[in-house]
């Protein structure tokens, strides 16, 4: 929902009627990830996307009827072997697609969630897709991480029974920590052991972070790359005279810091988590070296790449395991840096650094789809499951 609640909330905000169509669930090649969000306007305007064009239209007729009613639907929307007229995907994916009608009076907490996505607080959106007592459909509570003080202080509305929500409060601050947005399952009041209510739980966290070391041109295509797939990237050099805002526009912030200085602050303050992924550029070993002995034993980050030639990088693995570093840790370092796409200028470079990271995240093996069977996107155990 993040990249349509400036106009969400403009419709709400004026006390406007919004259907809004939510990819829950996702299977095989589905186009959009769970949390995908489309908007029908009070007239009629469509803003955002579920499939990349292959049910927007269904999913527009069906949230105009959800406003008419006021009853939320949950829709699959997917390939049909018995109705070639069908609405389906011609990627061969399957779509769970959430539609509610919002407004103030649906949708109250909508300002403090929208005001928490604004400022990065961590919160999670939980609503009922699925229940035996249709009444329950559409109900939500808005979590937000664990406090020192009340801790139902921190969940806003309610399902309608305290079990149901003690129960998707605990579930949902663990998803909220990984970043991870899902379809989970329970009894009709909350059970952890039943079936018949189904909620999907929105994690809004803060940008998962890109720390670019090194102040080089390749840093100022990285960091822009970086920008464009979602991170907040930072950029850091122990030079000042090459660490300016100035050379690196494309990043949220620039810091003139020791590397290593600078990535064990950032660890003690808890700013580190197992989104991060991390470009060492510097290939200087007075600065990578004690970097990449901070880098190789955090406990999880996303991604380690380090850029250097191949006699670069075994100089650098020999002073690494002088420095006492195992052969599990130096196993985590991406080196040579990317994937082999022939790269030659500092923008090819970043893409490939970029398709690097991006087919470590999903599982891809990084070769031409054109030269593969079996299906586009790999299986992610954060939001595919068989479905029932």
């Amino acid at each position: 929902m993040r990249e349509v609640m400036d106009e969400l909330m403009r419709w709400w905000s004026a006390g406007e009627t919004v259907g809004v169509g939510t990819v829950v669930g996702t299977w095989r090649s589905a186009p959009r990830q769970p949390g995908a969000s489309m908007l029908v306007g009070p007239g009629g305007e469509a803003v955002g996307s579920v499939s990349g064009g292959c049910v927007e239209g269904a999913v527009y007729e069906l949230s105009q009827e959800v406003v008419e009613s006021g009853t939320p639907v949950l829709q699959r929307y997917g390939v049909s072997d018995d109705d070639a007229y069908a609405v389906g995907l011609t990627c061969g994916g399957i779509l769970d697609v959430f539609v509610e009608k919002v407004s103030r009076e649906t949708f109250p907490e909508l300002g403090d969630v929208a005001a928490d996505i604004e400022a990065g607080r961590p919160v999670a959106v939980v609503t009922v897709i699925e229940h035996p007592d249709p009444a329950w459909v559409g109900r939500r509570v808005v979590v937000h991480p664990e406090d020192d003080g009340d801790d139902t202080a921190s969940v806003l509305g309610s399902l309608g029974s305290g079990r149901a929500d003690d129960a998707v409060r605990d579930d949902a601050r663990g998803l909220l920590a990984q970043g991870r947005s899902a379809i989970l399952t329970y009894g009709p009041d909350g059970e952890r052991r039943g079936e018949g209510m189904r909620v999907f739980v929105a994690a809004h966290a803060p940008k998962p972070r890109m720390l670019v070391f090194g102040a080089i041109d390749f840093a100022a295509a990285v960091a822009k790359v970086g920008s464009f797939l979602g991170y907040h990237v930072t950029v850091c050099d122990a030079r000042p005279v090459f660490a300016t805002k100035t050379r690196f526009p494309g990043a949220d912030e620039v810091v003139v810091k020791w590397p290593h200085d600078y990535l064990q602050g950032e660890v003690d303050a808890g700013r580190i988590d197992s989104r991060t992924v991390l470009a060492v550029l510097t290939h200087d070993p007075k600065f990578d070296v004690p970097l990449l002995e901070v880098a190789l034993r955090l406990p999880e980050v996303a991604y380690i790449g380090a850029m250097g030639s191949r006699r670069t990088h075994e100089d650098r693995l020999a002073r690494l395991r002088e420095a006492g570093l195992t052969e599990p840790e130096l196993a985590r370092m991406s080196s040579p840096i990317g994937l082999d796409l022939g790269a030659r200028t500092p923008e090819e470079t970043a893409i490939s650094i970029a398709a690097e990271i991006i087919a470590l995240r999903w599982g891809g093996a990084g070769e031409r789809l054109a030269v593969t069977e079996g299906p586009i996107h790999h299986h992610h155990p954060a939001h595919e499951s068989e479905p029932a």
